[in-house]
């Protein structure tokens, strides 16, 4: 199926990407808040079990959205309602709505292949095709339908540009990627993402298997990526949401009333400079300060 084609499914009213830039920007132009996502009394379940609940959000454009929050209370679980990947679970279903600019993202009018085409994906361990640093990038668009080289040259090096590893590896696209540093290799997943053109990357710990010098280059080219894209980020680190982030989102685990185990759910999100400093919960300002979690 033709990009074009994918748009109509993505797009259940017929609206082009162009239309829907348009009702964003005339959005923008009337002090509106500028959305790029809305979840509306989101719930997860993975067979009979309730992951998590009752998460109401606002993702908004050209932001960088961090979730923090312990291991088990469900930031990656509700990032990848963002792109369908939690239908690639036989037993995982959603209840509750998950809007991308107004479009029910569950509709069964959307195309999911065409979901993940526009909003990307990067995941906590890099992870390169076993091809060299030139198909990496180029496979997402040969799939879209462009054989052109030299279109496709231009792709990469737009692509390696602005993941800001194009000076590193200029000389040597056709080595393999795996022959890359780890954070090299988290650059080179995040050039392979934004070689489709997507509007939104989502970030499931990018850094965790990353060493300092690594986290601080990655952190950078997140702050020069939001002035394009809008940006998700799941993070153990809370230091890492305070110096990235415009906004954080503090997720908890309850106990679920229904069975003895517990289920994820949003405690508060806000700017992330109140959330750090006034949080309005006093479960947030427990886990902020390193209280428990």
């Amino acid at each position: 199926m033709s990009v074009e084609d994918a748009d109509q499914h993505l797009n259940p009213n017929g609206r082009s990407d162009e239309t829907v830039t348009a009702a964003v920007g005339s959005a923008r132009t009337q002090e509106t808040v500028p959305m790029v996502f809305r979840t509306d009394a989101l719930a997860v379940y993975y067979g009979s079990h309730k992951a998590v609940r009752d998460v109401n959000l606002q993702i908004r454009k050209h932001e960088i959205t961090a979730f923090i929050g312990p291991s088990g209370c469900g930031k990656s679980t509700v990032l990848r309602c963002f792109n369908r990947m939690n239908d690639l679970i036989d037993v995982a279903r959603i209840e509750g709505k998950v809007e991308f600019h107004g479009i029910d993202l569950y509709d069964d009018q959307v195309n999911a292949v065409e979901v993940r085409r526009r909003i990307g994906m990067v995941f906590q361990k890099p992870n390169p095709f076993p091809k060299t640093i030139y198909d990496n990038i180029a496979y997402g668009p040969r799939l879209g339908g462009i054989k052109k080289r030299a279109q496709l040259d231009e792709i990469v090096e737009r692509s390696l540009r602005g993941a800001a590893l194009w000076d590193e590896v200029k000389t040597r696209l056709k080595t393999s990627g795996l022959g890359l540093s780890g954070g090299q290799q988290q650059r080179l997943c995040i050039a392979r993402a934004i070689a489709v053109e997507p509007e939104v990357i989502l970030m499931d710990e990018p850094c965790s298997a990353l060493d300092p010098i690594a986290t601080a280059r990655i952190e950078d080219l997140m702050q020069e990526m939001k002035q394009r894209y809008t940006i998700v980020i799941v993070t153990h680190n809370m230091q890492q949401a305070a110096r990235v982030s415009d906004r954080t989102a503090f997720f908890t685990t309850e106990v679920n009333p229904d069975s003895d185990r517990r289920t994820g759910t949003l405690v508060e999100y806000g700017k992330t400079k109140t959330m750090f400093s006034t949080p309005s919960d006093e479960r947030t300002e427990q886990y902020v300060t390193g209280r428990f979690g």
